[in-house]
């Protein structure tokens, strides 16, 4: 994989993982801390992330990356107001 096609798949991931975490957080947000629903919400979009990475070949080391983008889209959720 050189280095463009490297380069836009993890910022693919990186987008992808922040949007889907960003509905888990607005629900984590309104779940009782530390309840089971407030657990799942946090813990949830983790195999889709994992099967996304997997599919597109991205290697281990940049799984931090992709950390930071969930601790990211779930702050950003539950910062959400509707």
């Amino acid at each position: 994989m050189d280095f463009s096609s490297k380069f836009y798949a993890i910022l693919g991931l990186f987008a992808f993982t922040l949007l889907l975490n960003v509905p888990f957080g607005y629900a984590r947000a309104r779940a009782k801390k530390y309840s089971f629903r407030w657990f799942l919400y946090i813990h949830a979009p983790i195999p889709f992330i994992f099967i996304a990475r997997t599919l597109s070949h991205v290697q281990f080391t940049y799984i931090p990356i992709f950390v930071i983008a969930a601790v990211i889209g779930q702050i950003l959720g539950g910062k959400l107001e509707f």
